[in-house]
């Protein structure tokens, strides 16, 4: 052995070894207790699994639109407005997973994980019973939602049995979130993770198969994307049960919680309705702004649906960070810790903000051919670039705002995102989409460029209240 060899020392293997080694523990679920120790550790544990987690939801969106696109512009169009009209499910779905998620959380950070368990059935029941009311009537009025929603003749004939699966199915949507979201609370995110990866594994198997009829499936057209969608979701649903009967070593399901604790019932139900509201006023929002797009066509309308698909492949790895966030916020609060859960939310922020910004100036950059990796109609093609391009301008702002946002829901403050919520998309994003696109004469790129100025107002009303602290004192 050489005297180099002998005395230069090589601290970046014992790293790359200890990088490694985290990554595998997040990926098998790990045991640190996340209201003590490294926090950039706790981060990055609780990170890993849900950023894969969402990695591979976005990879569904994007890889549905890829073969939904080959069925041309009223079929994209038809996703494109049946999502907006799903934007309302997620909104329910999300608005129970956030206090799912907070009692959850702050109960595991008590030691308390008998108050846990009874805290995820509550929730669960809560689903079951809105699946049912909304499902249902949803499913049968399905052909007349999408006229109201402005579209053609042609997409209601088109989108007619999409619609109805996708929106008659909103049940397993809901259960699938609000599942998670217990997982998520107690710290199990390798557990989330692998189950949204059942679901959408499946869900992409089956899209092309239903899509274009391969093998021995019916060929359904735009209809298959919704049936191979609602299929995976409703495995995935099963599977999640199954794993909360079983038990991990932070929270167990057993026959004993399976009954009605109506003094947890009510106080999820409490936080839950503004939680939906939150999530209502956003997604609503949503549906105003495909409106207005639809005033130029279904060209702008598939045009927006391609770029916000792209743009949803990023988003959501980064919504997972947002959600390790309100994971440690729910935790720490539990435990006494409200300096360190204060810390783990800036500190998110800024990897959230690295980590979008470097995204925003590669679609800059690649616009026009990461478009045309998923649509080539010469109509909607130059939209999309342009809808890339405007809403790619927004990361910075985007990427604070959703940590933001989820360490008040974290804490059980689902108030205080819903008034920014509200003063953001409907005083201001949806009044200025119109001006812009109608009496500025920007057509579709004045919504686009709405959506920027709106999450970035958003943002800096969310770091101004976060400073403020009183979601400290929030009792759930």
């Amino acid at each position: 052995m050489s005297l180099i060899e002998t005395t230069v020392p090589q601290p970046a293997d014992g790293e790359v070894r200890g990088f490694w080694s985290s990554v595998r523990e997040a990926l098998r679920g790990s045991h640190q207790d996340y209201t003590q120790g490294n926090l950039n550790r706790a981060i990055f544990l609780l990170a890993i699994p849900m950023v894969l987690e969402m990695v591979l939801e976005s990879l569904f969106a994007v890889v549905d639109v890829f073969w939904v696109g080959r069925l041309g512009a009223n079929a994209v169009a038809t996703v494109g407005i049946t999502e907006s009209l799903l934007a309302l499910v997620f909104a329910i779905g999300l608005g129970l997973s956030l206090s799912t998620t907070a009692m959850v959380a702050r109960r595991i950070g008590e030691k308390n994980p008998e108050d846990a368990a009874i805290a995820g059935v509550q929730s669960i029941g809560l689903g079951l019973a809105i699946s049912l009311l909304l499902g249902i009537p949803a499913g049968v009025l399905a052909p007349r939602l999408l006229a109201l929603m402005g579209a053609s003749p042609e997409i209601v004939a088109t989108g007619s049995g999409y619609a109805r699966i996708a929106l008659g199915g909103c049940g397993a949507i809901i259960l699938l979130f609000l599942n998670n979201a217990i997982f998520r609370g107690a710290g199990d995110a390798a557990i989330a993770m692998r189950l949204l990866w059942v679901s959408n594994i499946i869900n992409l198997t089956l899209d092309p198969c239903l899509i274009f009829g391969v093998g021995p499936f019916p060929r359904m057209g735009v209809t298959g994307a919704a049936m191979a969608t609602f299929t995976g979701r409703s495995i995935g649903v099963f599977y999640q049960f199954y794993r909360l009967m079983k038990g991990s070593e932070r929270i167990r399901v057993l026959t004993c919680h399976i009954r009605l604790h109506l003094h947890v019932m009510s106080r999820l139900l409490r936080v839950s309705l503004t939680g939906m509201l939150q999530f209502a006023i956003a997604n609503a929002s949503w549906i105003g702004l495909v409106r207005i797009i639809s005033l130029f066509g279904a060209a702008a309308v598939a045009g927006y649906t391609v770029s916000i698909r792209i743009v949803v492949f990023f988003i959501l790895p980064a919504w997972g960070l947002s959600n390790a966030a309100a994971t440690l916020v729910g935790q720490n609060l539990g435990a006494g810790n409200p300096d360190r859960a204060a810390q783990s939310v800036w500190r998110t922020g800024l990897y959230n903000m690295i980590f979008l910004g470097l995204i925003g100036i590669f679609f800059i950059v690649f616009a026009a051919p990461i478009v045309k990796l998923f649509v080539d109609d010469p109509a909607v093609v130059p939209i999309a670039e342009a809808s890339l391009r405007t809403l790619s301008c927004g990361n910075l702002g985007y990427a604070y705002g959703m940590v933001m946002l989820q360490a008040f829901n974290g804490a059980g403050d689902t108030l205080t995102p819903t008034i920014v919520n509200f003063f953001g998309f409907w005083v201001l994003e949806l009044p200025l989409a119109w001006w812009l696109s109608v009496k500025g004469g920007l057509h579709a790129e004045g919504a686009f460029l709405s959506i920027v100025i709106a999450e970035c107002a958003i943002a800096a009303a969310s770091i101004v209240l976060f400073r403020q602290g009183k979601w400290k004192k929030q009792k759930i």
